[in-house]
Order: C-alpha cells, then sequence, then structure tokens
C-alpha cells in the first residue's frame, strides 16, 4: 500500500491487544489500541483510522454499539468495521453486519487467516485502491472486473448472464458477509419487478456451476455470501 494504513484494536483483553498489535506492526501498519468502547470513541477521533478491529463483548458499551456510533459519523463512513468475538451464533453476526460491520473474525484467532482478512478489507477502504479500480482484488481463484462485466477463473474467463454477474458483484463487494435475501432482491431486481424467492435460489445455482459450488455458502433462512 503506498500509504501506511492506521489500524485501532478494541480489546477489554490485554494480551489479545498486545498480541494483535505485535503481529500488525511487523506488517507494516499504524496501530494504536482501546480497552474499552468509550476510550475506543474518543482515540477513533485523534487516530483516524482506515481500520477498526473491535470485539464485540465488552462491558459497558460492545463493539456493536461503538459500530453504531462509527457509523454515524460522516468522517468516518469508509472506516472498515472488523469484529472479533468468541461466539459464533449466526445471530451475532447478522447483528454485526446489519450495525455497518464490514468483516467478522472468530476467537480463537488464527494469525495468518487474521492477517489476510485484514488486508483484504483495507483493499476496500477508499484510500486504497478499490473506489479507484474497476477491479476487486482477486478473491479466492476468481478476479471480477466491474468494468468490462468480466469474470475470470484460474486464468478462463467465465460467461455469466448479466444478472448472474451483479448478483456476483454484490456478495464480492463484501466478502464473508451474509447478504439477506430481501437485500438481494431489492439491490438485483429492484421494486419494479416481481419476482419470487425461486429466482434467487436459482441464479445461486447457475453461479455455483459455473464459479464453484465452494464459493458461494448458504445461511438458511438468511441468504448467501461468498467465501474467501
Amino acid at each position: 500500500m503506498s500509504n501506511q494504513a492506521r489500524i485501532l484494536i478494541v480489546d477489554d483483553e490485554e494480551d489479545i491487544l498486545e498480541l494483535l498489535k505485535y503481529n500488525l506492526q511487523r506488517e507494516g501498519y499504524a496501530i494504536d489500541t482501546a480497552l474499552d468502547g468509550v476510550s475506543a470513541l474518543q482515540k477513533i477521533q485523534e487516530f483516524k483510522p482506515h481500520l477498526v478491529i473491535l470485539d464485540i463483548m465488552m462491558p459497558g458499551m460492545d463493539g456493536i454499539e461503538v459500530c453504531e456510533k462509527i457509523r454515524a459519523m460522516e468522517e468516518f463512513k469508509n472506516t472498515v468495521n472488523l469484529f472479533l468475538t468468541a461466539r459464533s451464533e449466526s445471530f451475532t453476526q447478522m447483528s454485526a453486519y446489519d450495525t455497518g460491520g464490514d468483516d467478522f473474525v472468530n476467537k480463537p484467532i488464527k494469525l495468518n487467516v487474521f492477517k489476510s482478512r485484514i488486508k483484504a478489507n483495507l483493499r476496500r477502504h477508499p484510500e486504497f485502491l478499490l473506489v479507484h479500480t474497476s477491479t476487486y482484488p482477486p478473491i479466492r481463484n476468481l478476479e471480477i472486473n466491474l468494468e468490462k462485466f468480466k469474470v475470470v477463473k484460474e486464468g478462463n474467463e467465465i460467461q455469466l448472464a448479466k444478472k448472474e454477474f451483479e448478483l456476483l458483484a454484490l456478495l464480492a463487494s463484501k466478502p464473508g458477509k451474509v447478504f439477506k435475501r430481501e437485500e438481494i432482491m431489492s439491490r438485483i431486481w429492484g421494486n419494479e419487478v416481481i419476482v419470487g424467492d425461486r429466482t434467487i435460489d436459482v441464479h445461486i445455482r447457475k453461479l455455483r456451476e459455473k464459479i464453484g459450488e465452494d464459493n458461494i455458502s448458504t445461511m438458511k433462512g438468511v441468504g448467501y455470501k461468498l467465501d474467501f
């Protein structure tokens, strides 16, 4: 990255703060830390991070509430919010995403995977290229060019119908995020077209056939996500 990315880590466990701080500083990032939500909001104003790592379960103000307050501040509308939690229930993930979270990592943390997720999420901050390019950073074995409506898998171009491409582009805009069926319907088909739930399922099935069954995951009764 041409500029040094600033990352704020918020967790009430000091040993986790130090572990993450040490490893991310070794990757070349500027790091600040906070032990609770209140001090995190103060640090955000001073440090102006590109990415905030938020533990969900904290005393007082939890990570979800902190994320809501960050999203309410115009200055930080592009700040990437990544949640950490030991809880893996699906409703926790949905709450995290509904407040404007960008990604979700479970404890115990696997450092190599964690650092990859940090790098991938930072690429989606306007200061680090995504807003200036028509191509998403590679996701697994896929390259997606928004301007040319082009998808390449392992060097081979894949032919997608327009709605299939739009659906893939939506899922790829936030890899790992579960997009609810209602949001997919609204974003891809809009309110002017009446289609049934089966329409989404058919398009997902066709996408899986073309890009690989293991690239798209289903959260039953909720929606779909692109894995990375």
